[in-house]
């Protein structure tokens, strides 16, 4: 995939994994549109990526959604990088934010796709780039709802790319280990940095590398296919 003269959206862009991949399509020439909930990280974003543009939305809203694809018609690569995580028992979780969790995870981007699609199919190339999670192959027991979109957006990008094998628009797919954000602040080990994480994506894409097992997530895989049930019982207690 040529990684430059596109216009690029990110959802979730203005912090973590989301702004590292905005430098990385900043640094070679593409125009960049970070979408965020706040306005505060937004205009921050902006302050360190001069010539980004910036959009507050929510992507659980349809009416947001809506707003993305009437203001940016020109988008030839579509990034789903949003997403949450609420480590909490389902019996403790209230009806709401179990909804909430699914549609920022999954049901934004399916949708995301769905509008953006008719748009990316008239450019001369397109991609999009859903991010996932090592945990799509392998669940913990405290975050099952994270975990059961990510495992959702997995299937979901490998079914699309196959659905658009002879377009001109690639599907690509991210899993990333755990990564140093806000997100998973005071959890986990060995975790990689937002950049270090951009760097091996760039490399990817650039070699239309389409699923993407970034850093110890390649082991992961390896060993899950392997002893399957090793694998689970230690990503089952993981925090």
């Amino acid at each position: 995939m040529n990684p430059a003269g596109h216009c690029v959206l990110i959802t979730g862009g203005a912090t973590g994994i989301g702004f590292a991949l905005a430098k990385q399509f900043h640094a070679s020439g593409n125009r960049v549109i970070v979408v965020g909930r706040s306005e505060q990280k937004l205009a921050d974003a902006a302050a360190a990526l001069p010539g980004i543009s910036t959009c507050a939305a929510d992507v659980s809203s349809g009416a947001d959604r809506e707003q993305l694809v009437a203001r940016y018609p020109d988008v030839s690569i579509l990034i789903n990088n949003a997403g949450i995580q609420h480590i909490v028992p389902i019996l403790e979780s209230t009806p709401h934010d179990i909804a909430y969790e699914l549609d920022v995870n999954f049901l934004a981007p399916v949708l995301l796709c769905h509008a953006f699609l008719p748009l990316l199919l008239q450019r001369d190339a397109a991609a999009i780039v859903n991010v996932s999670s090592a945990l799509a192959l392998a669940p913990k027991q405290t975050a099952a709802m994270c975990c059961a979109s990510k495992a959702a957006l997995h299937s979901l990008t490998k079914a699309l790319r196959w659905q658009l094998e002879g377009t001109r628009v690639k599907v690509f797919e991210v899993l990333p280990p755990i990564v140093e954000t806000a997100m998973t602040a005071g959890r986990g080990r060995a975790k990689i940095s937002p950049d270090r994480l951009a760097a091996e994506f760039w490399r990817g894409f650039q070699h239309d590398r389409y699923e993407m097992r970034i850093g110890l997530v390649k082991v992961f895989a390896l060993l899950h296919r392997l002893a399957p049930s090793i694998v689970e019982r230690l990503v089952r207690a993981g925090n």
